[in-house]
Order: C-alpha cells, then structure tokens, then sequence
C-alpha cells in the first residue's frame, strides 16, 4: 500500500511540475488516485507545484473602478447573465464582499469557502473566478459539490454539518433562485455567513458600500483552473503554502441532516402503498440529484415518478413547458400541473388517473409548490398545515436518534412568517401557544430567531412557495416536501384504511380554523422610481385616510411595516404598506427584491373566511372586489401606468 501510494504522490508531482511549465496549469484527476477517507467515500487527487516558473499564489492587484447598481436584493445581488459576464462585474463584487469580510473580521485568512450554485449559465466560469479571488484573500480551502451543483439549502447544510459542522466561515452561493436561467436570462450571488444563513442586512449594506469605492481586485491568476467535474481532494502546494480544493457528491451533507428531520422508514411505507403515487418536478434546476437520491434510492419511488431531474443551464429553455423558468407556481410548473389536474388558477381540470401528491422545486431547489389530486395547496396554508401536524413529525419530538441531533425536546417552540404571508399560520399558534413572530420578507430575517435555543425546533415560511425549520438557515424545499409526506405517513399508516390525501387535510385544516383566501398580483418591469413615489404616497397618508376611503371594509390600521428585530433589536424600516380591516382582510403593497429589470410591485391580498362560512369558493373570486379596492387606493394605474397584473398566483 505504501510503495502504492508514493507511486501516486510520484505521479502527481511530475503531473504538476509539467503542468506549471507550460503555464496556466489546471486541476485534472489523476487515474487511479484513489483511497479511502474513514467518513466519507470519495476519490483524493493529489496536486503539488513545487516546479515551474509559475507561482499559484501570486497575488495581482488589478485596478478596477465602481460599477453602478451593485446593491444586494432580498436575497443577493442579481442582473441579466450578460451583465454579470462583463469586465469585472462579478470579480467587483466578490472584491467587495471579501473586503466587507476583513471589516467585520471574519475568519478568511487560513479558512475554508463554499463555493457552488444551482447550475445555471456562467455557473462554472464564475466559480473559477471566485475560487482565484478567495485564494488571493487567504483561503486556504476551498469546498465545492461536484460539477458546481448545491441547492441553496443544501450549501446551509454543508456550512452548518460537514466535517462535524461549522468548519466553512461562508458560502458563495452562485443563483438567481427562481429565476429563468440562460445566457440571455439572469443570475445571480448571494452571501451567506457562518451560521449558513445569508448575511444580515448589517453586512450587505457594507457590501454595497464597497463596491462604490472599490479601486483594485486581488486575484491569484496563475492558481489552476478546478475541475469541478470530479469528486476528490486536491492540494495545491508551492513553497510553505498549501490550498486544499475539495469536490464533493452535492447530495451528502444535505441528505444526512434530512435524515436527522424525518423517518424514512415510515415514509416509505407510504409508498409501498398501491393506492398511493406521486410526481416531483425538479424543473431541470439543481434537484435533479436530491430528487433521484431521496425518491428512488431512499423510498423506492419509480424513476417515472420525478420529471425534468437533468440540470441544465437554461433550465429547460424557451421551448420547454416552463419556459426555461423555474418558477414553482400554477403558471410556470405546467408540466407537473397538467399531470396533477390542477389548472392554471388552481382549479381542478377533471383530469384522470392522476398522483395522489405531486410537488416541484425552483432552479436553486429552496422553494416547494404542493399539489394534490386536482388540489392546490397555497404556500401559507401549507406552512400553517405542517404546523398544525407537527407532532406527526419526528424532528419536533425531540426522539432519540431521529431529530435529537437539530430538533428539540417538548414540540415546536417558534414560528415565524414573513409580513406579506397570509395569517392562516397566526391562527394556529395562538391556538397551540406557539410564539410567533411576523417578519420583513427575506430569509435572512429568520435567522436571529433560528439561532435563539429558546424557539428551536422553528418553522417558518413565505408565500412565495418558501418553507423551512432550523436544521438549515434557508428555506428548503425538499424538507418541505418530505414534511407533507411524513403527515401524509402517519395519517395512512393503516393500509386497509382509505387513503388521506393532501385534499382531505387541508380541507379538515379550513373546518377548524376557517379558510384565509388569498392571491397576489405582480406588477413586472415597473418604473423603479414611479414605485417608490407610490408607496411614498401611501405610507404618507397612515393616519390620514378618510373614512369612506374602503368601502364596505372598515379600516383597522394603516402603516409602513417596520421590523424590530426582538434578538438583537436591529430596525428593519420601508417593509412594505399594509391596510388591515376588521374582519380580518389585509392589503399589503411591497415593492420585490428578486428581480433583475425594472421593479416588481406586489399586491398581496387576503380575506378571512370563518369556519362556520362557505369554504369552497374560489380565491381570486374572493379577493376581487379587495383587489379593485387596493388598486384605487394605491393610484396604481396612474403610478405605473398598468392595467392589469403581470401574473395572479
């Protein structure tokens, strides 16, 4: 073994110094470079540039100059593909973040990055990028998942668990989210910190400030280029330096820390059951693996069972049924909605032989959509539903073995939704004497709650198809996903019994709390500063509306949402305009942080159906006369000049 094994190291060594000779050497596996790690299964490639003329680690200093519009959204900063492949536009910002860093002293020198994304175009070109800079900046390790695929949750879970948890001081997280992918599309990067969460709102304002002063780029331009597309570890070594590159399988850590949440056991009972089938729908975004691993190999699904589960750049593309847009909705998950019977304003088709549950995840894979038989599953029923039913989940029973690992003793202690969300969820933690919090939108406002041990285990939610507890600090669909199923598993775990479907418990959901009807419009590619005028317009008028402003409506409180933060009392200001009525309908107005052009002005609308009234009307039929009531109040058409909404979900 040993004489074996100095062959290798021989091997490497000559590879490298021949490599360097030439310059602008790359990473490449060497064959038959393999042993084993006693945790992990996974090929070593060993990589040393003791010759050569070039040195890997030295530093240039190229001077570069502000790039306007480099502010980070709701969640990172995301532009058109092509934007981002213009000079500098990426490495500005990375420059800039890396800077913010050093500032806030973050343990970079000597530490260890994650760097990956959800695969979209410009995915592997901007790692390579990242990887040069961060090398410049003192990593010393860089972790990556295997062809440059993590799922945004997946990337929290590495921060959070590999190598025992808490090894990685960040993440550079390469997506735009739901977002359409493509060279013509968008993309994206976001921060996230040590706890796995995306950076504060403290440290993407820092951010912002310094690519408006930035003057010079540091990048080791002669380290090698990483072949992302091997599972192994590489050392690259010149004099007393050494930067590991590790490529790891980008399902391992995520699914180990799933398997800490639920019983698989019991779920695949359910799916032994001949009356029940589902259909998942990865939308050709950075699930395809997890899907495969957690479906097929974990519970026995058929292959037939999952759709479009092969990542691609453009997800799928114009001439795919989504349109190349991983948008896990009624308007862009077609694909899955025909199968389900489920129509575009989430009404039943009527169609036959359909799954008894289906569900979909956007390009980086941390939104869910839930589907039954011909049955929509609103995203805030679905959070509010999965907290009614928590005990039927093991990650809130704190059992030995499964959930004592993240869980918590003695059920949920915390719950939280973002502000736009509707108020299903409030109703159900009042009942169960659950603190709640109600937050801005955007997952990094979640992250101070999930970090105080007094409200873990957590759950919290967005209705924008966004679920998640603190076993990761994203939102993740897959856990989402396996949350519905383990329900679904415990309230069918009698096969001679008729099958529950995800109809019947959302239906005997609205029968003891009442049914909160709600729909948003999007407002797209508004004139950004036509937006900021409107809402100026209304947070000025708080206090002043004329009584007979609501029509039938009596108002309750108008305002500016504004968050304090009850952890470590940051304020959150501008969080968007709420109407709040006395039956319990809401309006709320916010302009979006995830798009790329323009602005998106999102109108959220809710109404409050008792559980004595009539349950089983349509949600846009409901909410119409609120919708026309939002729209006068808000000047909308005069404002942005539109008529109708972009997109109803």
């Amino acid at each position: 073994l040993l004489r074996r094994m100095r062959a290798v190291v021989l091997l490497a060594l000559a590879a490298a110094t021949s490599a360097a000779s030439v310059g602008g050497p790359a990473i490449l596996p060497l064959a038959g470079a393999r042993m084993s790690i006693p945790s992990k299964a996974a090929s070593m490639r060993a990589m040393s540039l003791r010759g050569g003329s070039a040195d890997p680690f030295e530093v240039t200093a190229k001077p570069t100059a502000p790039i306007e519009g480099q502010k980070p959204g709701t969640s990172g900063l995301r532009k058109k593909t092509r934007t981002f492949m213009g000079e500098n536009y990426l490495a500005n910002f990375v420059q800039a973040a890396f800077d913010s860093l050093t500032e806030v002293k973050a343990p970079v020198k000597g530490g260890t990055l994650v760097v990956s994304g959800d695969g979209r175009f410009y995915n592997k070109e901007a790692i390579q990028i990242i990887a040069k800079i961060a090398v410049a900046e003192g990593v010393s390790r860089l972790w990556i998942g295997k062809d440059g695929l993590l799922s945004t949750p997946a990337a929290s879970a590495v921060i959070r668990s590999r190598e025992g948890g808490f090894k990685a001081f960040g993440a550079f997280i390469l997506s735009a989210s739901h977002n359409p992918g493509g060279i013509d599309e968008d993309f994206g990067i976001k921060y996230n910190c040590e706890n796995g969460g995306p950076a504060p709102e403290k440290v993407t304002e820092l951010i912002f400030e310094k690519t408006k002063t930035i003057s010079e780029i540091r990048s080791c331009d002669a380290f090698p280029d990483i072949d992302i597309s091997t599972v192994g570890s590489t050392k690259i070594t010149h004099g007393d330096k050494t930067v590991t590159v590790e490529v790891f399988d980008s399902t391992e850590d995520h699914i180990e820390v799933l398997k800490t949440c639920f019983d698989f056991e019991a779920i695949k009972k359910l799916f032994d059951r001949e009356d029940f089938s589902m259909c998942y729908d990865s939308m050709s975004g950075v699930q395809g693996p997890y899907a495969k691993k957690v479906f097929c190999e974990m519970l026995g699904a058929p292959a037939s069972s999952l759709m479009n589960c092969e990542p691609k750049e453009d997800f799928g593309g114009p001439d795919s049924p989504s349109h190349g847009h991983a948008d896990p909705n009624l308007a862009n998950a077609r694909e899955l909605c025909d199968r389900m019977g489920v129509a575009k304003d989430g009404s039943p088709t009527g169609a036959a032989n359909t799954p008894v549950f289906g569900a979909a995840a956007d390009g980086d894979a941390d939104r869910n959509m839930i589907l039954g038989s011909g049955f929509f599953v609103s995203p805030s029923d679905s959070l509010a539903v999965l907290v009614d039913n928590c005990e039927e989940i093991p990650y809130f029973q704190g059992k030995k073995g499964i959930g004592a690992i993240f869980g918590g003793k003695g059920g949920l202690k915390g719950c939280a939704r973002s502000m736009p969300t509707s108020m299903a969820l409030d109703r159900v933690c009042e009942a169960k004497k659950i603190p709640f919090f109600e937050t801005p939108t955007g997952w990094k406002f979640f992250g101070n709650l999930m970090d105080t041990p007094k409200y873990t285990p957590f759950v919290c939610g967005e209705e924008s198809f966004g679920t998640g507890s603190n076993h990761v600090r994203e939102k993740d669909g897959m856990w989402a996903v396996l949350a519905w199923l383990q329900i679904l598993a415990a309230k069918n775990s009698d096969p001679s019994k008729p099958l529950v479907t995800p109809g019947d418990i959302v239906r005997d959901f609205w029968s003891v709390y009442g049914r909160n009807y709600y729909a948003r419009y999007d407002y797209e590619g508004v004139d950004l500063d036509s937006a900021k005028k409107m809402m100026s317009r209304m947070a000025e008028m708080a206090g002043k509306w004329p009584a007979d402003s609501f029509g039938d409506y009596t108002l309750k409180l108008a305002d500016m949402f504004e968050y304090n933060d009850p952890i470590d009392g940051s304020v959150s200001k501008n969080q968007g305009i709420r109407f709040l009525f006395t039956d319990g309908s809401r309006i709320v107005f916010r302009v979006s942080g995830t798009g790329v052009v323009g602005a998106t002005v999102r109108l959220y609308l809710e109404k409050y159906e008792s559980k004595d009234g009539d349950l089983n009307q349509h949600p846009l039929e409901v909410v119409k006369k609120l919708g026309e009531l939002a729209v006068d109040l808000a000047n909308l058409k005069e404002f942005t000049g539109r008529d109708a909404p972009s997109l109803v979900t």
